[in-house]
């Protein structure tokens, strides 16, 4: 790592909508960024030719590490969040390790960040789970809500790079902590979206104003941060992607998994899921969260 003086160099795997503006951010605030990898390689060149650095696209992972002392990964899902640190041919720790520190951003199972941990020591890094609570334009204006787990002391080594890109910072505990809260966060987050699109769309089908029914819940114990950001949405069928459906199964099956681990019955978390899913199955997926409103609202989807 470099004086506490000076930047550190900043690498990023994984260039979907989150991904990409976190390097944006970092940019702005004077970060170098000196690697950028995506599966899409061209992902990775169009954004690189943003920042003015094409050299920093890389088309192999190896080269991330050895070019970054601070690396963050965004990927998809638990096999992707494995694979870019144990495929064969190309990871992350083949190569110039000792020292760097992984910040893992992806909404993976907690268990994966435990297994992760002991093989990236074992190269002589450092690693963090950077759990987000935020989407899209909070990723690019730097205010992210963030839940980080791990040992403390690197994220105090980090901690002013991790301030750069939250409004909210918290250090919840030892590694697999932070993934736990997240799926926990999103599980209820997605209850509350899937019940607010049933009470908009039953009041779609009673003939209420629903601008009028909205206010009413927002003055009630309806009130919630969801009627807030996808009440709009599904009222006018808005629903450009922030949060897709596929991501809110994935992250309502991770708490679910975690439940019947703990041996905690969650009918409303598998009721919601199976809504998501079903979104998935007709081809709905990639519509935001807020689109559980198209299974809801008489005359639209497969209502």
């Amino acid at each position: 790592m470099p004086s506490s003086t000076t930047k550190p160099r900043i690498g990023v795997v994984g260039l979907g909508r989150m991904g990409a503006n976190m390097a944006r951010r970092l940019h702005d605030c004077k970060y170098p960024i000196t690697a950028l990898y995506d599966k899409d390689k061209k992902r990775a060149q169009t954004l690189a030719e943003e920042l003015g650095q094409p050299e920093c696209a890389l088309t192999k992972l190896a080269g991330v590490t050895a070019a970054a002392d601070v690396v963050i990964t965004v990927v998809t899902d638990d096999r992707a969040q494995k694979s870019i640190f144990s495929q064969k041919s190309d990871n992350l720790l083949i190569s110039k390790t000792r020292g760097k520190v992984f910040i893992n951003c992806a909404t993976v199972s907690p268990d994966v960040h435990i297994a992760l941990e002991p093989i990236i020591r074992k190269k002589q890094a450092e690693v963090l789970e950077g759990c987000m609570a935020s989407s899209i334009p909070q990723a690019r204006s730097g205010t992210l809500y963030l839940m980080v787990g791990g040992q403390k002391k690197t994220f105090k080594k980090v901690q002013p790079l991790l301030e750069d890109l939250s409004k909210d910072l918290i250090y919840v505990g030892q590694t697999g902590t932070a993934a736990q809260i997240k799926a926990l966060v999103n599980m209820v987050m997605n209850i509350n979206t899937a019940a607010l699109a049933e009470g908009l769309g039953l009041g779609h089908a009673l003939g209420l104003d629903l601008n009028m029914l909205v206010k009413v819940f927002s003055q009630t114990g309806a009130n919630s941060r969801v009627l807030e950001t996808d009440s709009e949405d599904m009222i006018f069928r808005d629903h450009e992607c922030y949060f897709s459906a596929a991501h809110a199964a994935k992250d309502s099956g991770i708490a679910l998994k975690m439940g019947k681990k703990a041996k905690v019955a969650m009918p409303l978390a598998e009721a919601t899921l199976a809504q998501y899913q079903q979104m998935i199955e007709t081809g709905l997926g990639e519509l935001d969260k807020s689109g559980v409103a198209e299974l809801t609202f008489k005359g639209r989807g497969n209502s």
